[in-house]
């Protein structure tokens, strides 16, 4: 295909440059497993200065085959550096696979000009490139995106205007909904909000910065999470105080005009541009991605979903064959015409409990809602029990908050974990299930909806769906946090949204209700007072009380019954 924009020279005046790819990129490639085949050798031009639209010059590398021939361009624009790992995850590998690889700093950081401005600036410096991309003699009219996390994010934004060129998409773990990111109901997600700094501030300084940068918030991570006020504590830990940060962290309200403009929710309602997602259910991200899979799918976009047993990092780590497989496929059949490996269901979900992959025909597929009931003595039944009377109360102390311990995280102690620990905590409730006579399965959201009382009317509500095996392992499938707003001792019913899965519950197993008041670091803690967790310099401690009307809704699927799956 050749564009009627691509300029005055055409292809067979471009003669590719002698230089191969970077010899770090190579010597990791050739660690790698699992992938496909090379079909090309991959050459490197690297450091072009490409025109942003400001004007800023913005470094880029261009990858591409060492052959003959017209090769489709992959846009790939980053605020995390061109060196280790993304010039050998997408710009060394989807050069050997035949596309043309234009791996670019975003404004302000990896040496380009300008200065960084989280979410703002990507637009207008996607289209300036995507017309710089137009004069270039390489390419032909053919471009797609890819990438994971804010990489995600700017394929977002050039879909706020999708070019013509612009033929496909593939969004990897991917962003677009900065204020989702950084709270839940007025909560700052405090550990990841650090961890985001760090990425943001150091990696496109280059590996050793990054690590260095990475250990001083390790060794200095308790003092910061315990500070009080919070507001300013991670500087020092940072090596400074990123611009961003205290303005995402200081406007919890969604509707705060600061966050105007900042999600990219919008696009994929009425977007053209086939799109494949890709996330894991321990991902900081999911809920963004099955929500934007859904926008896609009701504006009758062409769509893919994928979701694995990953977390953020692990879907670019021990995920990545299977991740870079499905992205390739992608691009294959919407550059290069080749639909030959595309999958015929358009969802694809790793079953959790038993270790399988489903294709489904959408998601969330069809399910029966199944209502379970918190129930005396830490039971937790089918049967709604009879009466008012509370059913458990704890104390809650902001001075020693119940601790996070994996789920989605950006840390190494992300994802499932055995929470054994956490639940011999006097501040953490258990209600649990008989063991299971067969399995069951469940596919979709699940909710909470709980009723509770304080003594203060002010606390988060966090709550928890575990699997316990028949040796009692409790391990968290999925979760969700809640803010409080009620009148001292009166109940108050507040609905609670723990997220999406895919997981089968073996026989003898017995499925778990976890609740407590706090995930801390993971979320900033409460203060148990009237004030912010960020501004809070009081503490107070707080008595919570549940009672008999609170239930956990689990998305049975099609088929199951009141003892299981039907096969």
């Amino acid at each position: 295909m050749t564009s009627p924009e691509r300029g005055a020279v055409g292809m067979a005046a471009w003669a590719p440059p002698a230089g191969r790819p970077p010899l770090s990129s190579r010597m990791l490639r050739a660690t790698w497993r699992g992938l496909p085949a090379r079909r090309y050798r991959a050459g490197w031009e690297p450091g072009l200065v490409v025109p942003g639209a400001d004007g800023s010059p913005l470094l880029t590398d261009h990858y591409f085959p060492r052959a003959e021939g017209d090769f489709p361009t992959l846009l790939v624009r980053s605020p995390y550096g061109r060196g280790l790992p993304w010039s050998p995850l997408f710009g060394l590998l989807l050069a050997e696979q035949g596309f043309h690889v234009v791996l670019q700093s975003c404004r302000g950081t990896g040496g380009s000009g300008g200065a960084f401005d989280l979410w703002r600036n990507e637009a207008a410096d996607g289209h300036a490139t995507v017309a710089w991309l137009r004069g270039q003699p390489w390419f032909t009219g053919v471009l797609g995106t890819i990438g994971p996390s804010y990489l995600g994010y700017v394929q977002w934004a050039l879909a706020l205007d999708p070019p013509p060129e612009l033929k496909a998409m593939v969004v990897q773990v991917g962003l677009h909904d900065p204020h989702a990111l950084f709270h839940t109901d007025g909560a700052p997600h405090l550990e990841n909000a650090l961890a985001v700094a760090v990425g943001m501030t150091h990696q496109h300084r280059g590996t050793v910065p990054f690590l260095k940068a990475t250990l001083r918030l390790q060794r200095r991570l308790r003092d910061i999470i315990g500070a009080r006020p919070l507001r300013g504590a991670h500087a020092a830990a940072l090596g400074g105080e990123p611009p961003w940060l205290d303005g995402v962290m200081s406007h919890p309200d969604p509707e705060d005009p600061y966050w105007d403009g900042a999600s990219l929710a919008e696009p994929a309602e009425r977007l053209r541009v086939p799109t494949a997602l890709i996330t894991g259910w321990h991902d900081v991200l999911a809920d963004q991605t099955l929500a934007q899979y859904g926008r896609l799918r009701r504006a009758g976009c062409p769509a893919s979903l994928l979701v694995g047993p990953w977390t953020h990092t692990s879907a670019l780590g021990q995920g990545w064959p299977r991740v870079f497989t499905e992205s390739l496929t992608w691009l294959r059949a919407h550059l290069h015409a080749d639909p030959t490996d595309l999958r015929p269901a358009p969802v694809r979900v790793h079953l959790g409990g038993h270790g399988t992959w489903h294709d489904l025909p959408d998601w969330p597929p069809p399910a029966t809602p199944t209502t379970w009931h918190a129930a005396p003595d830490r039971r937790l039944t089918r049967h709604a029990p009879t009466g008012s009377a509370p059913l458990a109360s704890f104390r809650y102390d902001p001075a020693d908050p119940t601790p996070s311990l994996g789920g989605p995280l950006l840390s190494r102690t992300a994802g499932p974990q055995d929470n054994g620990p956490l639940e011999s905590r006097a501040d953490v409730l258990t209600f649990t299930g008989p063991p299971l006579t067969e399995p069951v399965e469940i596919l979709g959201p699940v909710t909470a909806r709980v009723s509770i009382s304080t003594d203060t009317g002010h606390a988060h509500v966090f709550t928890r769906l575990c699997d316990v095996d028949p040796q009692g392992r409790s391990v968290n499938v999925c979760d969700g946090l809640g803010l409080l707003r009620a009148t001292a001792h009166s109940p108050t019913r507040l609905t609670v949204p723990m997220s999406s899965t895919a997981h089968r519950f073996a026989a003898g197993h017995r499925i778990r209700w976890q609740l407590s008041a706090a995930a801390h670091p993971r979320y900033a803690r409460h203060p148990g007072t009237h004030h912010t967790p960020l501004d809070a310099t009081t503490l107070r401690p707080v008595h919570l009380t549940l009672h008999t009307d609170s239930t956990l809704t689990l998305p049975y699927g099609v088929g199951v019954g009141e003892g299981g799956v039907d096969r």
